[in-house]
């Protein structure tokens, strides 16, 4: 019934999509050729080349870089970027985004432990198993693409011991109103210690289109991601004065014997989306532009979490006789939206939605196992609606959004707004609220494992928070951001009084804040970039959200442009710091993070030397990370048991195509 509507709503707005024409241009390519200018391509495609080359890269001698367009969920446009910067320089990582927050497991691919505190995540709970989903590109990552001729991207980063990370996109415009984009992003990295074996795939292909009439819009995706881990329990109690005393026995990490050897997990998920719109009326004239349209989205998604051992360990308790584990939850999600939208030049933009979501939480696998084919499940259906507003005027932008259940097993609201101020071309400042009232994640509620103590079926009020946000950017003067979180019935994992994870609700109130400034400092050619961040936790005596005071991140380059600017190279130094502080555990069965307060954790420098360099359109990466782990002492971890990388070479590059 689900597909069979999907299919309906599909094509019941996309009737035209096959009936137009594509017009061929009236001119030949040997007739654009002479007509062509080639001293209009000043832009930063072209900067990089002579003539005679430019000639050869471009078949479309019109393309500028200003004609690929990168487009994502909200319909914002970027511009592809070809420069090396050190913003870029931060996202060159498994994730491609700046970790700033973030430390990252030993192994590339594993997962990474949070140095503060996270954003709600929204009004619709979810499968859980977090530190799995690092990686998962949810539908809001996908990103689409308008091109003037076929483009390129590869992403290369050597990984540790053996193995390698691949990212690789490509797209092209068939025709200016049809995009088919294609990528996968592929990881295997062996790692230094015993059984942590990283492996992931995620495969990703976007089309967007707009009719011959600009009336009718589609972007829709397909994703296909498995995330594979080795699980091992990290170094053992007995094994932490090795590691920390540097004894020169243990510097070879494949030596110490882990928790276990025998234990993996991973996610896989499979999502069909789509998002079309249809203009009903727009009319222009010239004192006001107003346009009305209809649209619905439609996503299909199935995921599954899965921790398997084959034989039980006592880490985890009692397993009540299985001879090998195997806990498989499935989680599949069909989401349909309506939605219409009125914009005008005057009054902004306003949105009024409807969502359907039915959602299957299931550990069926079990019953297999039991020889019992009763399992545990929750499954739910819940509609929504929901009222976006946007408004841009001159120096100032307004923006609202509110969401609330209507009927269904959960309720919940979702409540904001924000008010940009344009105080001049380089500076701007934003105040922003955001009341967020929703239910904890389904593995809190309910989980079944093999193991005795992993069983729970429990029912949690909805976690409420309220966080007030100020922002000032200004790239002459500094960067700003303080934020203020107020959260109530805030839900978490810990360990009970004999030692096992479970789920936990917090009573009282906890609030908290954070406070980051940025500055860059240049001189000549030297450059000095600083970012600093003050957190804190109201009553840090309740010991349930543990983050540290202080985290810091300062780089000290030189760049220049080399060999009359066939090269551009930056080349330097970063230092990272947290303080120390009660560092969250990991739990490799549920794939989540739970609350300590045994161990500090933290304290320790983290140095990386870097030369990076752009030559025409790649960007060359090489570091030497973690420069100082043999000088200033081996007490750096990732989380309890799990030590931070040690000194390494890694290699990477980005290379795009414009052809």
């Amino acid at each position: 019934m689900k597909i069979s509507l999907s299919i309906i709503l599909v094509f019941s707005l996309s009737v035209n999509l096959f009936s137009q024409n594509i017009d061929k241009p009236n001119m030949s390519l040997r007739e654009l050729k002479q007509n062509f200018d080639i001293t209009q391509l000043s832009d930063s495609l072209m900067d990089s080349f002579t003539i005679e080359k430019s000639t050869k890269v471009l078949k479309n001698l019109d393309a500028k870089i200003e004609d690929y367009t990168i487009i994502n969920q909200r319909n914002d446009s970027l511009k592809v970027d070809t420069s090396l910067t050190i913003d870029k320089y931060y996202k060159l990582n498994y994730l491609r985004a700046d970790n700033f927050e973030l430390i990252e497991f030993s192994n590339t691919g594993h997962t990474y432990n949070l140095l503060s505190f996270a954003e709600s995540k929204g009004l619709f709970p979810q499968i859980g198993s977090n530190a799995k989903h690092y990686n998962y590109s949810q539908a809001n990552d996908i990103h689409y693409y308008h091109v003037a001729t076929p483009f390129t991207e590869l992403m290369y980063r050597t990984a540790f011991v053996q193995g390698q990370l691949l990212d690789a996109l490509f797209s092209v415009n068939t025709s200016p109103r049809f995009n088919f984009t294609i990528s996968r992003k592929g990881l295997r990295s062996l790692g230094n210690y015993q059984h942590f074996l990283s492996s992931s795939s995620n495969f990703r292909f976007s089309t967007n289109y707009n009719s011959k009439n600009s009336k009718y819009f589609l972007k829709t995706h397909y994703v296909n991601q498995n995330l594979f881990s080795e699980e091992n329990g990290g170094i053992r109690d007995d094994d932490i004065i090795n590691f920390e005393s540097g004894n020169t026995e243990f510097i070879d990490r494949s030596v110490f014997d882990p928790q276990f050897e025998n234990a993996d997990n991973s996610l896989q998920g499979k999502r069909f989306h789509f998002n079309q719109k249809y203009i009903i009326k727009n009319s222009v004239d010239s004192l006001n532009t107003r346009k009305w349209s209809i649209g619905n989205i439609i996503t299909l998604e199935n995921k599954y979490y899965q921790f398997k051992q084959t034989s039980p360990n006592e880490y985890f308790g009692e397993s009540t006789g299985f001879t090998q584990i195997n806990d498989k939850v499935s989680f599949d999600t069909f989401l349909v939206n309506f939605n219409t939208t009125y914009s005008s030049s005057k009054l902004g933009m306003a949105t009024v939605f409807m969502n359907y979501r039915n959602v299957d939480y299931s550990y069926e696998n079990l019953a297999d196992i039991n020889n019992n084919f009763f399992y545990e499940s929750i499954t739910d259906d819940n509609y929504s609606f929901g009222f976006n507003y946007l408004l841009k005027k001159g120096s100032y932008s307004i923006d609202f959004q509110f969401e609330s259940m209507l009927s269904g097993n959960i309720e919940g609201s979702v409540i904001g707004a924000g008010l940009l101020l344009n105080i001049n071309q380089d500076s701007n400042i934003k105040f922003s609220v955001m009341n967020t009232d929703s239910s904890p994640d389904y593995n809190f509620m309910l989980t079944n494992s093999s193991y005795s103590n992993y069983n729970w079926n429990n029912i949690f009020n909805n976690t409420n928070t309220a966080r007030y946000i100020l922002n000032f950017n200004s790239d002459k003067l500094f960067k700003f951001n303080f934020e203020f979180n107020k959260i109530s019935n805030y839900t978490y994992f810990s360990k009970d009084v004999n030692g096992f994870v479970i789920p936990t609700q917090e009573d009282s109130n906890i609030g908290m804040f954070k406070m980051n400034i940025s500055k860059k400092l240049s001189f000549k050619k030297f450059t000095l970039e600083n970012k600093v961040q003050f957190q804190k936790v109201g009553d840090e005596s309740l010991g349930v959200i543990n983050i540290p005071d202080l985290i810091l991140r300062n780089t000290f380059y030189y760049q220049n442009e080399l060999f009359n600017k066939a090269l551009f190279l930056q080349t330097g130094f970063t230092l990272n710091y947290f303080s120390e502080f009660y560092m969250n555990s990991y739990d490799p069965l549920l794939s989540e993070f739970y609350v300590q307060n045994n161990k500090l954790i933290g304290n320790f420098p983290r140095i990386d030397f870097f030369v990076n360099a752009k030559i025409q359109q790649t960007r060359i990466y090489l570091k030497a990370e973690h420069i100082n782990s043999s000088i200033t002492g081996y007490n750096y971890y990732s989380a309890p048991n799990y030590p931070y990388r040690d000194f390494s070479i890694r290699f990477g590059l980005v290379w795009n195509f414009f052809m």
